[in-house]
């Protein structure tokens, strides 16, 4: 998955003249905390955001009224608090490559920008959280199978054949490596033939399935029990 796939594409953006009321009222309508700060031809200067807002006027704690505060705020610029070093990324990038700089620099969203520095979207951590649930098929029908792993070539064919010859669609796989239980794989399979009877299939082949979880047309998760052969 790349980061165009799931980037907020032609986010709303301010100018660098934009005063911080203006600024604070697009992320409230909007129920966003970061604005791009663009120059007139779109290209990135620099990044707005709710807290560094907040930091620059004190709300949580001046002692100025309600009336001074919105006077402060109008007549403060977005160019005089953004943050002017703006980590960014392009729409062609991995997620999980994404992922990692938010990652690496601690940081919650990036701007996406084009050849020519112009943001034509943002992506945040709840979009990477939401690509890992779309990955992993959580909210779609279908029934999730974890079965424990030998971690070598080939071992895995087992699987997916057993899948195939009861005519199973496997619509995602995840492998994952834990230093308690070892390498599981995580199967999302969809087809006519019931759970119960595909993890008994799975069991009787000698396969440790872990965890079964299906989710319906509905959207209702329902947990089955591992049969022990």
């Amino acid at each position: 998955m790349y980061v165009k796939d799931h980037m907020t594409k032609n986010p709303l953006t301010v100018k660098r003249g934009t005063v911080l009321s203006e600024a604070l009222e697009i992320m409230r309508e909007n129920n966003f905390h970061r604005l791009p700060v663009v120059d007139d031809a779109g290209r990135l200067i620099g990044l707005v955001t709710a807290g560094l807002v907040e930091e620059e006027s004190g709300s949580k704690s001046t002692s100025l009224s309600i009336y001074e505060l919105n006077y402060l705020l109008s007549r403060t610029s977005a160019e005089s608090i953004m943050i002017k070093d703006v980590v960014t990324t392009t729409q062609d990038v991995f997620i999980e490559e994404a992922a990692q700089v938010m990652i690496d620099r601690g940081i919650s969203v990036l701007p996406v920008v084009d050849e020519e520095n112009k943001v034509i979207g943002i992506i945040t951590e709840k979009d990477i959280f939401q690509a890992l649930t779309d990955l992993l098929g959580y909210r779609h029908q279908g029934t999730r199978f974890v079965i424990r792993c030998e971690d070598r070539p080939g071992y895995f064919t087992g699987i997916a054949n057993l899948f195939a010859e009861n005519d199973a669609n496997l619509e995602s796989v995840g492998v994952y490596h834990t230093e308690e239980r070892g390498t599981e794989v995580v199967v999302k399979a969809t087809g006519e033939i019931e759970t119960e009877k595909m993890t008994e299939i799975l069991v009787k082949a000698g396969y440790k399935v872990t965890n079964v979880v299906q989710t319906t047309k509905e959207g209702t998760i329902r947990r089955f029990q591992v049969p022990e052969l």
